[in-house]
């Protein structure tokens, strides 16, 4: 990680994850690569761990590239099926279906 973890840095994250249409998950990787920092996708995660300070964003949308959701997050499931994302019987979500395409 180049740069410091600041707010603007964090905002900057918290903004594309709001962005996020219901019914459309992104990867981490992604998230990075749209904030011009590709190699950061973990910075991300570490990011949406600690949304609930800076507001209320939906970070449910975001799993990681195989479509896996949060380890230890079982609300992230329930809350991407009551937006219509189905998930295949390995327990991840179909991005080739559900990813967002911005």
């Amino acid at each position: 990680m180049s740069k410091i973890l600041d707010e603007d840095l964090i905002y900057e994250i918290l903004s594309v994850v709001e962005e996020i249409p219901a019914g459309s998950v992104a990867s981490y990787g992604q998230i990075a690569r749209l904030i011009g920092r590709k190699q950061n996708a973990r910075l991300v995660g570490k990011v949406l761990g600690m949304a609930q300070f800076y507001g209320d964003y939906p970070c449910h949308r975001v799993v990681n590239q195989a479509g896996r959701t949060a380890p230890g997050w079982r609300l992230q499931r329930s809350l991407l099926e009551s937006e219509g994302v189905a998930f295949k019987e390995n327990g991840c979500v179909d991005m080739k279906r559900y990813q967002w395409n911005c």
